[in-house]
Protein backbone atom coordinates (compact mmCIF):
# COMPACT_ATOMS: atom_id res chain seq x y z
CA UNK A 1 0.00 0.00 0.00
CA UNK A 2 3.07 2.29 0.89
CA UNK A 3 4.28 1.72 -2.46
CA UNK A 4 0.84 2.28 -4.27
CA UNK A 5 0.53 5.79 -2.48
CA UNK A 6 4.11 6.98 -2.91
CA UNK A 7 3.01 6.29 -6.72
CA UNK A 8 -0.32 8.06 -6.61
CA UNK A 9 2.20 11.05 -4.64
CA UNK A 10 4.73 11.13 -7.24
CA UNK A 11 1.95 11.28 -10.62
CA UNK A 12 -0.37 13.99 -8.60
CA UNK A 13 1.54 16.15 -6.30
CA UNK A 14 5.76 15.31 -7.22
CA UNK A 15 5.34 18.99 -9.23
CA UNK A 16 3.51 20.96 -7.09
CA UNK A 17 6.44 23.33 -5.98
CA UNK A 18 7.99 23.75 -9.11
CA UNK A 19 4.37 24.48 -10.56
CA UNK A 20 3.52 26.81 -7.56
CA UNK A 21 7.10 28.62 -9.03
CA UNK A 22 5.58 29.14 -12.18
CA UNK A 23 2.64 30.48 -10.96
CA UNK A 24 5.03 33.28 -10.11
CA UNK A 25 6.92 33.72 -12.57
CA UNK A 26 4.17 34.20 -14.56
CA UNK A 27 3.32 38.02 -13.92
CA UNK A 28 -0.65 38.60 -13.13
CA UNK A 29 -0.73 34.72 -14.09
CA UNK A 30 -4.77 34.41 -12.79
CA UNK A 31 -5.59 36.49 -16.21
CA UNK A 32 -7.13 34.96 -19.20
CA UNK A 33 -6.29 36.12 -22.82
CA UNK A 34 -10.18 36.69 -24.23
CA UNK A 35 -9.95 35.44 -27.91
CA UNK A 36 -13.37 35.83 -29.50
CA UNK A 37 -15.39 33.35 -27.55
CA UNK A 38 -11.69 31.36 -26.90
CA UNK A 39 -9.10 31.81 -24.22
CA UNK A 40 -5.72 31.09 -23.64
CA UNK A 41 -5.37 30.06 -20.58
CA UNK A 42 -1.92 30.61 -18.69
CA UNK A 43 -0.74 30.60 -14.99
CA UNK A 44 -2.01 28.97 -11.99
CA UNK A 45 -5.43 27.91 -13.90
CA UNK A 46 -3.15 25.34 -15.81
CA UNK A 47 -1.61 23.77 -12.49
CA UNK A 48 -5.63 22.80 -12.33
CA UNK A 49 -6.40 21.99 -15.30
CA UNK A 50 -3.26 19.26 -15.28
CA UNK A 51 -4.24 17.39 -11.92
CA UNK A 52 -7.58 17.19 -13.38
CA UNK A 53 -6.47 15.62 -16.69
CA UNK A 54 -4.39 13.16 -14.98
CA UNK A 55 -7.49 12.26 -12.94
CA UNK A 56 -9.71 11.86 -15.36
CA UNK A 57 -7.12 9.63 -17.42
CA UNK A 58 -6.55 7.77 -13.62
CA UNK A 59 -10.00 7.63 -13.26
CA UNK A 60 -10.95 5.72 -16.65
CA UNK A 61 -7.62 3.56 -16.59
CA UNK A 62 -9.51 2.47 -12.72
CA UNK A 63 -12.95 1.85 -14.31
CA UNK A 64 -12.31 -0.43 -17.27
CA UNK A 65 -8.89 -2.17 -15.93
CA UNK A 66 -10.47 -2.34 -12.36
CA UNK A 67 -6.90 -2.40 -10.87
CA UNK A 68 -5.31 0.18 -9.55
CA UNK A 69 -2.11 -0.88 -10.12
CA UNK A 70 -2.51 -0.97 -13.75
CA UNK A 71 -4.43 2.24 -13.48
CA UNK A 72 -0.93 3.84 -12.47
CA UNK A 73 1.30 2.10 -15.07
CA UNK A 74 -1.77 3.54 -18.05
CA UNK A 75 -0.97 6.80 -16.36
CA UNK A 76 2.63 6.60 -16.07
CA UNK A 77 2.29 5.26 -19.84
CA UNK A 78 0.78 8.42 -21.02
CA UNK A 79 3.39 10.67 -18.97
CA UNK A 80 6.48 8.89 -20.19
CA UNK A 81 4.67 9.33 -23.78
CA UNK A 82 4.09 13.00 -23.71
CA UNK A 83 7.32 13.21 -22.35
CA UNK A 84 9.19 11.60 -25.52
CA UNK A 85 7.00 13.94 -27.61
CA UNK A 86 7.39 17.15 -25.71
CA UNK A 87 10.48 16.69 -23.57
CA UNK A 88 10.73 17.95 -20.08
CA UNK A 89 8.86 21.13 -21.20
CA UNK A 90 6.18 21.32 -18.52
CA UNK A 91 2.40 22.86 -20.24
CA UNK A 92 2.51 26.26 -19.81
CA UNK A 93 -0.86 27.46 -21.45
CA UNK A 94 -3.89 25.97 -23.43
CA UNK A 95 -7.26 26.91 -24.95
CA UNK A 96 -10.16 27.04 -23.98
CA UNK A 97 -13.26 26.85 -26.69
CA UNK A 98 -16.46 25.69 -26.60
CA UNK A 99 -16.46 24.16 -22.47
CA UNK A 100 -12.91 22.64 -23.72
CA UNK A 101 -9.43 22.61 -22.86
CA UNK A 102 -7.01 21.69 -26.09
CA UNK A 103 -3.39 20.77 -25.92
CA UNK A 104 -2.67 21.07 -29.26
CA UNK A 105 -4.49 20.73 -33.04
CA UNK A 106 -4.53 17.04 -32.65
CA UNK A 107 -5.56 16.06 -29.38
CA UNK A 108 -9.05 16.33 -28.60
CA UNK A 109 -9.89 19.04 -26.19
CA UNK A 110 -10.24 17.50 -22.78
CA UNK A 111 -12.91 16.69 -21.21
CA UNK A 112 -15.14 16.05 -24.35
CA UNK A 113 -16.54 12.87 -25.13
CA UNK A 114 -14.13 12.57 -27.95
CA UNK A 115 -10.79 13.07 -25.25
CA UNK A 116 -12.42 10.39 -23.48
CA UNK A 117 -12.20 7.71 -26.69
CA UNK A 118 -8.60 9.33 -27.84
CA UNK A 119 -7.89 8.16 -23.61
CA UNK A 120 -9.61 4.29 -24.09
CA UNK A 121 -7.35 4.00 -27.61
CA UNK A 122 -3.95 4.95 -25.89
CA UNK A 123 -5.05 3.04 -22.95
CA UNK A 124 -5.47 0.01 -25.13
CA UNK A 125 -2.54 0.41 -27.05
CA UNK A 126 -0.32 -0.08 -23.80
CA UNK A 127 -2.65 -2.59 -22.06
CA UNK A 128 -5.62 -4.28 -24.10
CA UNK A 129 -9.08 -3.50 -23.20
CA UNK A 130 -12.39 -6.00 -23.07
CA UNK A 131 -13.82 -3.87 -25.15
CA UNK A 132 -13.89 -1.68 -29.22
CA UNK A 133 -12.13 1.28 -29.38
CA UNK A 134 -10.96 4.07 -32.13
CA UNK A 135 -9.00 2.96 -34.79
CA UNK A 136 -7.44 6.65 -35.44
CA UNK A 137 -6.83 9.97 -33.75
CA UNK A 138 -7.11 12.01 -37.18
CA UNK A 139 -7.60 11.43 -40.65
CA UNK A 140 -7.23 14.18 -43.18
CA UNK A 141 -10.16 13.47 -46.20
CA UNK A 142 -8.93 15.33 -49.62
CA UNK A 143 -12.60 16.04 -50.65
CA UNK A 144 -11.80 18.04 -54.25
CA UNK A 145 -9.17 17.95 -56.28
CA UNK A 146 -10.30 21.77 -57.47
CA UNK A 147 -8.11 25.18 -56.60
CA UNK A 148 -8.31 28.61 -57.13
CA UNK A 149 -4.85 28.84 -56.17
CA UNK A 150 -1.13 27.76 -57.92
CA UNK A 151 1.05 27.24 -54.31
CA UNK A 152 4.40 27.15 -54.05
CA UNK A 153 4.36 23.77 -52.42
CA UNK A 154 0.82 22.76 -52.87
CA UNK A 155 1.02 18.36 -52.03
CA UNK A 156 -1.60 17.95 -54.33
CA UNK A 157 0.02 19.34 -57.64
CA UNK A 158 -0.20 16.34 -59.86
CA UNK A 159 -4.01 16.26 -59.30
CA UNK A 160 -5.14 19.75 -58.74
CA UNK A 161 -7.57 20.72 -61.24
CA UNK A 162 -8.66 17.51 -63.04
CA UNK A 163 -11.67 16.01 -62.89
CA UNK A 164 -12.64 14.72 -59.63
CA UNK A 165 -13.65 11.33 -58.49
CA UNK A 166 -15.58 11.87 -55.21
CA UNK A 167 -19.19 12.39 -55.11
CA UNK A 168 -21.23 13.55 -52.15
CA UNK A 169 -22.46 10.15 -51.84
CA UNK A 170 -18.75 8.47 -51.64
CA UNK A 171 -17.59 11.07 -49.02
CA UNK A 172 -20.08 10.45 -47.41
CA UNK A 173 -19.22 6.68 -47.32
CA UNK A 174 -15.93 6.93 -46.85
CA UNK A 175 -16.77 8.92 -43.37
CA UNK A 176 -18.80 5.85 -42.65
CA UNK A 177 -16.52 3.51 -43.06
CA UNK A 178 -14.10 5.42 -41.24
CA UNK A 179 -16.05 5.74 -38.08
CA UNK A 180 -17.17 2.07 -38.35
CA UNK A 181 -13.25 1.80 -37.64
CA UNK A 182 -13.70 4.67 -34.90
CA UNK A 183 -11.87 8.00 -35.97
CA UNK A 184 -11.82 10.87 -33.08
CA UNK A 185 -10.87 13.71 -35.82
CA UNK A 186 -11.74 14.22 -39.27
CA UNK A 187 -10.08 17.19 -41.81
CA UNK A 188 -11.39 18.24 -44.83
CA UNK A 189 -9.31 19.14 -47.21
CA UNK A 190 -7.90 19.36 -50.97
CA UNK A 191 -7.71 21.43 -53.43
CA UNK A 192 -9.37 23.49 -51.85
CA UNK A 193 -12.71 22.03 -49.66
CA UNK A 194 -14.47 25.69 -49.53
CA UNK A 195 -15.28 24.75 -53.09
CA UNK A 196 -17.80 22.30 -51.65
CA UNK A 197 -19.47 23.55 -48.56
CA UNK A 198 -22.28 21.51 -49.67
CA UNK A 199 -20.70 18.84 -49.50
CA UNK A 200 -19.05 19.13 -46.10
CA UNK A 201 -22.17 20.24 -44.83
CA UNK A 202 -24.16 17.00 -46.09
CA UNK A 203 -21.02 14.75 -44.79
CA UNK A 204 -21.11 16.37 -40.95
CA UNK A 205 -24.93 16.39 -40.72
CA UNK A 206 -25.06 12.68 -41.89
CA UNK A 207 -22.37 11.68 -39.89
CA UNK A 208 -22.94 9.51 -36.76
CA UNK A 209 -21.49 11.39 -33.85
CA UNK A 210 -18.44 10.89 -31.91
CA UNK A 211 -16.11 12.34 -34.17
CA UNK A 212 -14.79 16.11 -34.70
CA UNK A 213 -14.83 18.03 -37.57
CA UNK A 214 -11.75 20.64 -39.07
CA UNK A 215 -11.48 21.97 -42.31
CA UNK A 216 -7.95 22.76 -43.97
CA UNK A 217 -8.45 25.99 -46.24
CA UNK A 218 -6.89 29.10 -47.42
CA UNK A 219 -9.52 31.07 -46.62
CA UNK A 220 -11.07 31.25 -50.03
CA UNK A 221 -14.50 32.03 -49.71
CA UNK A 222 -15.05 31.53 -45.57
CA UNK A 223 -17.16 34.55 -45.11
CA UNK A 224 -19.59 34.95 -42.11
CA UNK A 225 -22.37 32.90 -43.90
CA UNK A 226 -20.28 29.60 -44.60
CA UNK A 227 -18.74 30.15 -41.53
CA UNK A 228 -21.75 29.96 -39.76
CA UNK A 229 -23.60 26.84 -41.89
CA UNK A 230 -20.54 24.93 -41.34
CA UNK A 231 -20.64 25.52 -37.31
CA UNK A 232 -23.94 24.50 -37.41
CA UNK A 233 -23.56 21.73 -39.36
CA UNK A 234 -20.73 20.28 -36.88
CA UNK A 235 -17.20 21.86 -37.63
CA UNK A 236 -15.45 22.28 -35.04
CA UNK A 237 -12.57 24.58 -36.34
CA UNK A 238 -10.45 25.78 -38.84
CA UNK A 239 -6.48 25.43 -40.33
CA UNK A 240 -6.19 28.07 -42.28
CA UNK A 241 -2.39 28.86 -44.78
CA UNK A 242 -1.03 31.59 -44.33
CA UNK A 243 2.66 31.51 -45.45
CA UNK A 244 4.16 34.87 -44.62
CA UNK A 245 3.22 37.87 -42.56
CA UNK A 246 3.61 40.50 -45.41
CA UNK A 247 0.69 40.69 -47.77
CA UNK A 248 2.25 40.46 -50.88
CA UNK A 249 4.93 37.39 -50.20
CA UNK A 250 1.84 35.62 -49.07
CA UNK A 251 0.65 36.18 -51.97
CA UNK A 252 3.09 35.30 -54.17
CA UNK A 253 3.92 31.71 -52.95
CA UNK A 254 0.00 31.35 -53.04
CA UNK A 255 -0.17 33.07 -56.79
CA UNK A 256 -2.84 34.98 -56.17
CA UNK A 257 -2.77 38.57 -55.29
CA UNK A 258 -5.98 38.20 -52.96
CA UNK A 259 -5.03 35.42 -51.26
CA UNK A 260 -3.84 37.77 -47.89
CA UNK A 261 -7.41 39.22 -47.93
CA UNK A 262 -9.25 35.88 -48.06
CA UNK A 263 -7.04 34.48 -45.08
CA UNK A 264 -7.95 38.01 -43.25
CA UNK A 265 -11.47 37.60 -43.42
CA UNK A 266 -11.53 33.54 -43.48
CA UNK A 267 -10.06 34.25 -39.27
CA UNK A 268 -12.47 36.98 -38.49
CA UNK A 269 -15.46 34.88 -39.79
CA UNK A 270 -14.56 31.78 -37.98
CA UNK A 271 -14.04 33.70 -34.72
CA UNK A 272 -17.25 35.44 -35.22
CA UNK A 273 -18.88 31.74 -35.38
CA UNK A 274 -16.72 30.67 -32.62
CA UNK A 275 -14.72 28.40 -34.52
CA UNK A 276 -11.62 27.44 -33.01
CA UNK A 277 -9.12 28.66 -35.70
CA UNK A 278 -5.19 28.00 -36.07
CA UNK A 279 -2.74 29.38 -38.78
CA UNK A 280 -0.45 27.07 -40.68
CA UNK A 281 3.03 28.46 -42.24
CA UNK A 282 5.07 26.13 -44.36
CA UNK A 283 8.42 27.76 -43.16
CA UNK A 284 11.19 27.20 -46.01
CA UNK A 285 14.57 28.12 -45.69
CA UNK A 286 14.11 32.11 -46.86
CA UNK A 287 11.53 32.25 -44.15
CA UNK A 288 12.89 30.49 -41.33
CA UNK A 289 14.93 33.21 -39.22
CA UNK A 290 14.28 34.46 -35.80
CA UNK A 291 12.79 37.78 -37.00
CA UNK A 292 10.47 36.29 -39.60
CA UNK A 293 9.07 33.86 -37.20
CA UNK A 294 8.52 36.35 -34.11
CA UNK A 295 6.72 38.94 -37.07
CA UNK A 296 4.67 36.18 -37.99
CA UNK A 297 3.84 35.05 -34.41
CA UNK A 298 3.06 39.06 -33.65
CA UNK A 299 0.27 38.81 -36.14
CA UNK A 300 -1.06 35.60 -35.06
CA UNK A 301 -1.54 37.28 -31.51
CA UNK A 302 -3.18 40.45 -33.45
CA UNK A 303 -4.86 38.08 -35.38
CA UNK A 304 -6.37 36.51 -32.15
CA UNK A 305 -5.81 32.95 -33.78
CA UNK A 306 -5.48 29.73 -30.95
CA UNK A 307 -2.95 27.85 -32.86
CA UNK A 308 -0.23 28.45 -35.59
CA UNK A 309 1.27 25.32 -37.02
CA UNK A 310 4.89 24.84 -38.43
CA UNK A 311 4.96 22.75 -41.38
CA UNK A 312 8.36 21.87 -43.06
CA UNK A 313 8.60 22.03 -47.09
CA UNK A 314 8.69 17.99 -48.23
CA UNK A 315 10.18 17.30 -51.63
CA UNK A 316 6.10 16.43 -52.89
CA UNK A 317 3.85 17.72 -55.11
CA UNK A 318 4.51 21.08 -56.60
CA UNK A 319 8.01 20.53 -54.68
CA UNK A 320 8.77 17.27 -55.85
CA UNK A 321 12.18 16.32 -57.35
CA UNK A 322 13.77 19.68 -55.48
CA UNK A 323 16.08 20.63 -52.96
CA UNK A 324 14.02 22.07 -50.19
CA UNK A 325 14.16 19.93 -46.88
CA UNK A 326 15.56 22.00 -43.86
CA UNK A 327 19.15 21.99 -43.18
CA UNK A 328 20.02 21.83 -39.11
CA UNK A 329 20.75 25.26 -38.27
CA UNK A 330 16.96 26.17 -39.75
CA UNK A 331 15.51 23.02 -37.94
CA UNK A 332 16.87 24.58 -34.79
CA UNK A 333 15.35 28.09 -35.36
CA UNK A 334 12.09 26.51 -35.49
CA UNK A 335 12.79 24.21 -32.03
CA UNK A 336 13.47 27.30 -29.97
CA UNK A 337 10.84 29.40 -31.69
CA UNK A 338 8.57 26.37 -30.44
CA UNK A 339 10.17 26.23 -27.17
CA UNK A 340 10.15 29.95 -26.52
CA UNK A 341 7.13 30.71 -27.13
CA UNK A 342 4.99 27.83 -25.64
CA UNK A 343 6.77 27.96 -22.65
CA UNK A 344 8.81 31.35 -21.50
CA UNK A 345 6.18 33.81 -19.67
CA UNK A 346 7.17 37.13 -21.99
CA UNK A 347 4.67 34.96 -24.55
CA UNK A 348 2.49 33.90 -22.32
CA UNK A 349 -0.55 36.06 -24.60
CA UNK A 350 0.67 34.45 -28.10
CA UNK A 351 -0.70 31.47 -29.89
CA UNK A 352 0.39 27.90 -28.87
CA UNK A 353 2.62 26.66 -31.82
CA UNK A 354 1.97 23.12 -33.13
CA UNK A 355 5.27 21.80 -34.21
CA UNK A 356 5.13 18.24 -35.53
CA UNK A 357 8.77 18.19 -36.41
CA UNK A 358 9.55 18.48 -33.10
CA UNK A 359 8.17 15.18 -31.91
CA UNK A 360 8.54 13.66 -34.83
CA UNK A 361 12.77 13.75 -35.00
CA UNK A 362 12.44 12.83 -31.41
CA UNK A 363 9.84 9.98 -30.89
CA UNK A 364 8.76 9.25 -34.61
CA UNK A 365 5.29 9.21 -36.77
CA UNK A 366 2.01 8.71 -35.44
CA UNK A 367 0.27 8.64 -38.57
CA UNK A 368 1.23 6.27 -41.63
CA UNK A 369 -1.94 3.77 -40.65
CA UNK A 370 -1.02 3.94 -36.88
CA UNK A 371 -2.80 6.38 -34.98
CA UNK A 372 -3.78 8.53 -38.37
CA UNK A 373 -3.13 8.52 -42.28
CA UNK A 374 -4.16 10.78 -45.19
CA UNK A 375 -7.00 9.63 -47.81
CA UNK A 376 -6.51 11.50 -51.21
CA UNK A 377 -8.23 13.11 -53.56
CA UNK A 378 -9.28 9.23 -55.10
CA UNK A 379 -10.17 7.91 -52.23
CA UNK A 380 -6.83 6.34 -51.75
CA UNK A 381 -4.51 5.63 -48.37
CA UNK A 382 -1.57 7.85 -47.52
CA UNK A 383 1.06 7.60 -45.21
CA UNK A 384 -0.22 11.46 -44.35
CA UNK A 385 -0.97 14.58 -46.57
CA UNK A 386 3.24 15.08 -46.90
CA UNK A 387 4.14 11.10 -47.75
CA UNK A 388 2.21 10.19 -51.03
CA UNK A 389 2.07 6.10 -51.43
CA UNK A 390 -1.49 5.48 -52.48
CA UNK A 391 -2.29 1.64 -50.59
CA UNK A 392 -5.59 0.79 -51.61
CA UNK A 393 -8.77 2.43 -51.41
CA UNK A 394 -10.97 3.13 -48.31
CA UNK A 395 -14.18 1.45 -50.05
CA UNK A 396 -12.26 -1.59 -51.42
CA UNK A 397 -13.24 -4.81 -49.04
CA UNK A 398 -9.60 -5.21 -48.40
CA UNK A 399 -9.32 -1.86 -46.25
CA UNK A 400 -8.42 -3.76 -43.09
CA UNK A 401 -4.89 -5.25 -45.42
CA UNK A 402 -4.51 -2.37 -47.02
CA UNK A 403 -4.09 -0.65 -43.52
CA UNK A 404 -1.72 -3.20 -42.54
CA UNK A 405 0.16 -3.04 -45.05
CA UNK A 406 0.36 0.92 -44.57
CA UNK A 407 1.41 -0.23 -41.12
CA UNK A 408 4.53 -1.93 -42.33
CA UNK A 409 5.56 0.60 -45.12
CA UNK A 410 5.69 3.14 -42.41
CA UNK A 411 6.62 6.15 -42.39
CA UNK A 412 9.33 7.76 -45.61
CA UNK A 413 10.72 10.48 -43.59
CA UNK A 414 10.21 9.18 -39.88
CA UNK A 415 10.63 5.87 -37.68
CA UNK A 416 7.14 4.19 -36.75
CA UNK A 417 6.35 5.07 -32.75
CA UNK A 418 7.37 2.30 -30.81
CA UNK A 419 4.95 1.71 -27.92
Amino acid sequence: MNSLTTSISNIFGKDIIVSLLNIFRFKSANKISEVEGQKIVYGWPIFFIRKRLRLTIFSLAIAKYKNPITAINVLQHFLKLRKSVKGNNVIRKMVKANGKYYLGLYIPGWNGATFKSFVLSEMNRFVLLDEEVKRFNNVFLAITKKCILQCEHCFEWEALNKKDVLTNETVEKIISVLQDKGVNQICFTGGEPMLKVNMMINAMENAKNGTDFWMLTSGYHLNFKNAQKLKNAGLSGVVISLDHYLPQEHNKFRGNDKSFEWVVEAVHSALENNLIVALSVCVTRSFATAENLLKYMDLSKKLKVSFVQFLEPKAVGHYAGKDVFLLPEHEAILEKTYLKFNNHSDFKEYPLIVYHGFHQRKRGCFNAGLMGLYVDTDGQINACPFCHDKTGSVLNDNFEENLERLKQKGCPSYHMVEY
